[in-house]
């Protein structure tokens, strides 16, 4: 099989509580669904895209989609570090780009710009300032990520990017390519689906 330079992971697992029970990666945002406009958007920068779910079951909710490939949690009921850890199993890139399944906006430029700056390090990670990180839509290299989920006490991502070399990408940086920053909006709930498609901007400062 031939290597892939550059994959992209989407972690659609979990139980949706704060959409009220509904399954985010179907909303609707200016005619297709939040994983239809990620698998358009991600297949630009990435050789591969892989769809991490938490179970068979769910895996089955995206045959209809081409060009993918779904898998599941081999540690299962740990949240996002449990995807990321079978997504980097899975992937047959070097280096990976992570995201949420509730990111109808990213933008391609400012994934590939995180691509392009990683170098030497383990993850390029946007940075709104030293607390505020945004680990599901960052570039890992794969290497990396599996040396440290081989043994690690946190299943929180905080730790893991403090532990590893880390570039900090301040989003200022990104305004050029992405002036809003609109690539960073998530959609949580409902009510933030209507706000966005009635053309408001979330901020994730107030998130």
């Amino acid at each position: 099989m031939s290597t892939v330079l550059r994959s992209a992971v989407v972690l659609v697992g979990g139980e949706a509580r704060r959409a009220n029970g509904q399954e985010k990666y179907f909303f609707m945002y200016n005619g297709k669904t939040f994983i239809e406009r990620l698998i358009n958007t991600l297949e630009h920068v990435a050789g591969e895209i892989i769809i991490v779910a938490k179970d068979a079951e769910q895996c089955k909710r995206f045959s209809h989609l081409d060009g993918v490939r779904c898998i599941t949690d081999i540690r299962s009921g740990i949240g996002p570090i449990g995807g990321l850890h079978a997504g980097a199993l899975a992937a047959h890139g070097a280096t990976l780009f992570v995201c949420a399944c509730d990111m109808p906006c990213i933008n391609p430029e400012v994934v590939r710009y995180l691509f392009d700056v990683l170098g030497d390090d383990d993850v390029a990670i946007p940075s709104w300032n030293y607390d505020l990180i945004e680990p599901l839509h960052a570039v890992y290299r794969r290497s990396s990520l599996l040396q440290y989920l081989e043994d690690h006490e946190s299943y929180s991502l905080r730790p893991m990017i403090r532990s590893i070399n880390t570039r900090y990408v301040s989003t200022e940086e990104l305004r050029p390519i992405d002036p809003t920053l609109k690539t960073f909006t998530n959609i949580n709930m409902l009510e933030e689906l209507e706000r966005i498609n009635a053309g408001l901007i979330i901020d994730p400062d107030n998130e």
